[in-house]
């Protein structure tokens, strides 16, 4: 192949990721930041998980069972990592709403948190991609393209690059899910970001029967579309109820001002010569009439 072939299975895998970046997080530094942060901490999160087991290596590839055993610890580990996370973005949350208080500034609005969601679901997505497909495609830049076995119907490179896009595509809206579900106590939320990752990574085990990938990587953006559909009628159903509650918010609002409109002009309307007796003072019309629009 060519280097033109190596940046195309490059842009396969990451190519909607750079879309997405300059779309939406490079508008924002804290997004960036956030995106870099995510990116370091799920890469060193894999490469510890490659140095445990590295100790049991190599693996039997005629069987099955070792690689699942794998994909179920690197699956917890990573879940774990993802509700760790979170409580460190919730604990930043809660010091920049209160900064914002102290400034007399608006808090984070619901677009912002998504924002940050999406902005580390994109980090784990990248480095999910540069770990498992970026690293292996410096061959790709050669004057050769290489095939295995198990699927001679489509280029190692091309399956590889592929498989990245779906986990990276998954990766970064289950984030979106499970900040979601976290911050709600959503059950349903919580549990589907887990049970769609495992489900994801088994069905990479499919590659290993012959012609596997040609059934495996259709199964796989099954679940990408899957979790596109889910974090779409979150947002969707977030974004109205948030909308609800502004009006709402706005109504009070409106209806609490107009309230002491009328009680101003129930003592603008009162005899302005007759006093109002008290056991101590005595005050005018005019000094309550004051005292009513100062409260």
């Amino acid at each position: 192949m060519t280097v033109a072939a190596g940046i195309g299975y490059a842009l396969v895998a990451l190519g909607p990721s750079l879309s997405l970046f300059i779309c939406v997080i490079s508008k924002k530094p804290f997004l960036i930041l956030t995106l870099l942060s995510s990116t370091l901490v799920w890469l060193i999160s894999l490469i510890l998980l490659s140095g445990i087991w590295r100790a049991f290596l190599p693996l039997d590839s005629t069987k099955w069972w070792p690689f699942a055993i794998l994909i179920c610890t690197s699956v917890a580990f990573q879940e774990g990592l993802r509700l760790l996370f979170w409580k460190v973005y919730k604990r930043l949350e809660d010091t920049l709403d209160a900064f914002a208080d102290r400034v007399s500034k608006p808090r984070l609005y619901l677009t912002d948190k998504m924002q940050i969601a999406l902005a580390g679901g994109l980090g784990h997505g990248v480095a999910h991609a540069v770990f498992f497909c970026l690293s292996l495609l410096t061959p790709a830049f050669g004057p050769a393209t290489y095939f295995v076995d198990r699927c001679s119907q489509i280029p190692f490179f091309l399956v590889s690059a592929t498989i990245a896009l779906a986990f990276v595509t998954v990766h970064t809206f289950s984030m979106v899910i499970a900040f979601n579900g976290y911050a709600e106590g959503n059950k349903v939320d919580q549990v589907f970001v887990p049970s769609v990752h495992l489900a994801a990574g088994m069905m990479t085990l499919i590659n290993f029967a012959n012609g596997g990938c040609v059934i495996g990587i259709p199964l796989l953006f099954m679940m990408v579309i899957l979790t596109l559909m889910h974090c779409g009628r979150m947002v969707w159903r977030r974004l109205m109820e948030n909308q609800r509650q502004e009006a709402k918010l706005a109504t009070n609002w409106i209806t609490l001002t107009q309230g002491r409109i009328l009680i101003n002009e129930s003592f603008k309307c009162q005899n302005a010569s007759t006093p109002i007796l008290y056991p101590h003072k005595q005050f005018q019309p005019q000094q309550i009439t004051t005292a009513a629009h100062l409260s």
